[in-house]
């Protein structure tokens, strides 16, 4: 299914009043934090063309979309992070919808209404929150947010990259591809690593005796 904006028009039609769409990256990565976007379009002809789910396209192409997402007037663009501090603390769930409300909140203007991809609706603060599962590949306010979440948290994991160059962070992110695993197994886990994840803990354990 190509992405459209048909879902959100209809929706900011229900409510009278601008709506936002959401969307998180990193939640299944073993290291970094989870950060998510939230997207209001004040006009569906800003959208770039070939906006798509981010994971669906190649990383240079997924910065050329956050690039021209930035620079586009009609587009407004909050973003959240949640630390691992607060992932381990509070769990990747809870710290994911604390990056929603945060991203929310980073908003030049509060919206009226929400499209959040997935099948739960978080507390955010906005009147109107509705979750669209597989969101971020029907619906372009989503998927503009997937791009503007995806792009910045990879960001962050390429700049954590020379501090602790063996993980490869700037290649895999933080998910546990094959050299990350290995090099957690060479020399255990690093402080930006979610300590509370079992496979982490468990190499805690290893390392530490």
């Amino acid at each position: 299914m190509n992405a459209s904006a048909d879902t959100e028009l209809a929706f900011a039609d229900e409510i009278g009043g601008p709506i936002c769409g959401i969307d998180e990256a990193g939640r299944g990565a073993w290291a970094g934090p989870v950060v998510a976007a939230a997207v209001i379009c004040g006009d569906v002809k800003a959208y770039p063309e070939d906006l798509a789910d981010s994971k669906t396209l190649r990383e240079a192409r997924r910065e050329h979309l956050f690039d021209l997402l930035s620079a586009r007037q009609d587009l407004r663009v909050g973003v959240g992070v949640a630390s691992v501090a607060e992932i381990d603390r509070m769990g990747v769930g809870k710290a994911n919808w604390l990056a929603m409300a945060r991203a929310v909140k980073a908003l030049p203007s509060p919206p009226l209404g929400a499209l959040v991809d997935g099948n739960y609706a978080p507390a955010l603060p906005c009147p109107d929150i509705r979750p669209i599962v597989k969101g971020d590949g029907s619906c372009l306010v989503i998927a503009a947010a997937s791009i503007v979440a995806k792009v910045t948290r990879d960001r962050i994991m390429r700049s954590l990259c020379p501090e602790h160059p063996a993980y490869r962070w700037s290649a895999n992110k933080g998910y546990p591809a094959p050299v990350h695993r290995a090099a957690l197994e060479e020399i255990g886990p690093s402080a930006h690593h979610r300590h509370s994840f079992a496979p982490i803990a468990a190499l805690d354990d290893r390392h530490a005796s």
